[in-house]
């Protein structure tokens, strides 16, 4: 058994050096495929989480037309928090309103002095459940609002972010589309790199078919070959991926002006790792069966 194993690796490392520039092709294809599925697949993995930290601030702010009597805002307070949505609710007074525009002035500041805080709106800032914060959630809480307050203007940041996580779904089909190509393109790189070995051999194959060799025994080595091919593709695949997150996804994204300087950016798990490396020898291997149905009754 293991002089049949040790057979069938040399005979695959053998048919990979008979033809080494090929050989290299189909390995650097299918590495560049694995690599650009899976760039894309963290650009819109770290793009939707940053949405999804994005989606944490999403507050409504209701600009009322007039501060509610000292009586009145308790009452007011305890009906919004009473909407299913709300998750949170601040009011912020006219005062308050000036300090917080004074605090963001910073030194200038005393540009502000003499100005009465009268001239300042009273809100309220409503925080919403995870649940709600969607483009449903806040029009629903928006048309309580409108029924509950005398509301002035009505504030929330939802279209941006929904133009947003378009443009993150554009970018899952982008990868998806791209993707699908280049590994076609790596699969049949295989399939014709293991053709031509077979074209080269095939009196071999012929004479060793005649004298009683199975046809198991025919193909493994090429199926091998395959999953080498496969194999080295998967482990450059990873460097490349590597390479391109340390310098080109984590620049991009850490220099992208909205996102947080605590932003995360997520790699590969280990076992997404693992997945990428195991895609490779999948895909060597699918290349090798494809030519071998032509020459070799399986």
């Amino acid at each position: 058994m293991l002089d049949k194993i040790r057979y069938f690796i040399l005979r695959a490392l053998r048919n990979m050096r008979q033809w080494p520039f090929l050989c290299s092709a189909s390995i650097l294809t299918m590495a560049v495929a694995l690599a650009t599925v899976a760039t894309f697949f963290l650009v819109v993995v770290n793009v939707e989480q940053l949405a999804a930290r994005w989606t944490k601030e999403i507050q409504v702010v209701a600009y009322l037309q007039k501060p509610p009597a000292t009586q009145k805002l308790a009452q007011l307070t305890n009906k919004l928090k009473n909407f299913p949505e709300v998750e949170s609710v601040n009011y912020v007074s006219p005062a308050a309103a000036m300090q917080r525009f004074k605090k963001h002035l910073g030194r200038d500041a005393s540009l502000l002095e003499g100005i009465s805080p009268k001239l300042l709106p009273a809100s309220f800032e409503l925080g919403l459940h995870s649940a709600y914060r969607n483009q449903e959630g806040i029009a629903t809480v928006i048309e309580q609002l409108e029924n509950t307050l005398d509301v002035d203007d009505l504030r929330y940041g939802q279209k941006w972010l929904k133009r947003f996580n378009d443009f993150a779904h554009m970018l899952r089909f982008v990868g998806v589309i791209l993707g699908g190509f280049l590994l076609l393109a790596a699969l049949f790189i295989v399939s014709n790199t293991i053709k031509l070995t077979l074209y080269a051999r095939r009196d071999e194959l012929e004479i060793m078919a005649l004298v009683g060799a199975t046809m198991r025994f025919i193909k493994i080595p090429f199926m091998l070959e395959g999953a080498i091919q496969g194999l080295i593709g998967g482990l450059l695949s990873l460097v490349f991926l590597t390479i391109s997150f340390v310098f080109i996804i984590s620049r991009s994204l850490n220099s992208f002006w909205l996102t947080p300087t605590d932003f995360d950016l997520l790699f590969l798990t280990v076992n997404q790792q693992f997945i990428l490396v195991l895609a490779g020898v999948v895909l060597g291997v699918l290349g090798s069966l494809s030519s071998l149905r032509r020459f070799v009754r399986i």
